[in-house]
């Protein structure tokens, strides 16, 4: 079974911390999500779609992250089945968030959904994440050499090539 969401939105309200009897932190949050097609002559909509983080995931994104801003969010989505104060039946579905992440660096877009975003001590380093660059090992690097360009011959048409 796979149950994987991953999502981009913007919060509309600041992270709600709080803690468990077993002293776990727990942070919810609330993305504002765009959906990707209009109907012509239409807005678009807005999904607004819960979040939960547990433990250090909950307590980073309720230091770092505030109002307005746009976040990446990937986790699973849950269900839970409750009754309401007038023992009626209700579901809520909202996610488990594994990974929080700035899809954004501060500054440079002012949040849509109104206020100004609040300045930042100084955000983690991980702000905006670059793959390293694996230099190649050194005897590959040494011995490799382009082979000579006669090698290769120019195609007149391309009627015979399969793709």
């Amino acid at each position: 079974m796979l149950n994987k969401v991953i999502l981009m939105g913007r919060l509309t309200r600041d992270p709600e911390l709080r803690y468990t009897p077993q002293n776990v932190p727990v942070c919810t949050i609330t993305l504002a999500v765009d959906r990707d097609f209009t109907r012509q002559g239409e807005q678009r909509e807005t999904d607004f779609i819960d979040v939960v983080a547990w433990r250090s995931t909950a307590e980073f994104v309720s230091k770092w992250f505030r109002k307005g801003l746009l976040v990446a969010c990937e986790g699973r989505l849950q269900t839970r089945k409750w009754k309401d104060k007038f023992e009626q039946n209700r579901v809520s579905f909202e996610v488990i968030a594994d990974n929080v992440y700035f899809a954004e660096r501060a500054g440079d877009s002012q949040p849509r959904m109104g206020g100004d975003m609040p300045a930042m001590s100084q955000p983690p380093r991980y702000q905006s994440y670059q793959a390293p660059q694996a230099p190649a090992p050194a005897s590959h690097s040494q011995n490799y050499s382009m082979p000579p360009a006669s090698d290769f011959a120019e195609l007149d048409d391309d009627d015979d090539v399969p793709f």
